[in-house]
């Protein structure tokens, strides 16, 4: 019974330490930033109904605040919003800055399917 016992609590502390998801799409932001303003407009409301959304989820991340523990591979950030594209923790991709929705899909959508399993499979 202690076997059990102390391998779920070892199962559940791996899983809890781990990210949801294998993928996800990491905004870097800051208060006041015109630009992530823009993109909130713009493409926050519908990123998570999108497919890219919901292969890579966004989690957002204040410029200004400690960088969470599990990305601090991802380097220093200067500009906002930068959009860090992360897969099992490591970045695969990075969008700086925000100038519209076109760019913005087009290149995130590209990185995607270049870099990552987004596509295969789906119709």
């Amino acid at each position: 019974m202690k076997f059990i016992r102390s391998t779920i609590l070892m199962l559940f502390a791996l899983f809890s330490a781990a990210p949801a998801f294998a993928t996800e799409l990491v905004m870097v932001e800051e208060h006041g930033c015109m630009w992530c303003e823009r993109w909130n407009a713009e493409i926050a409301p519908i990123y998570p109904k999108t497919g890219a959304g919901k292969f890579a989820p966004l989690r957002r991340v204040d410029i200004h605040a400690p960088m969470p523990d599990d990305l601090q591979e991802l380097g220093s950030m200067h500009f906002t919003p930068t959009f860090v594209l992360v897969d099992n923790g490591q970045e695969i991709g990075r969008i700086e800055g925000y100038i519209g929705e076109e760019f913005f899909w087009v290149i995130l959508e590209k990185m995607l399917i270049d870099k990552t399993e987004f596509g295969e499979g789906q119709s």
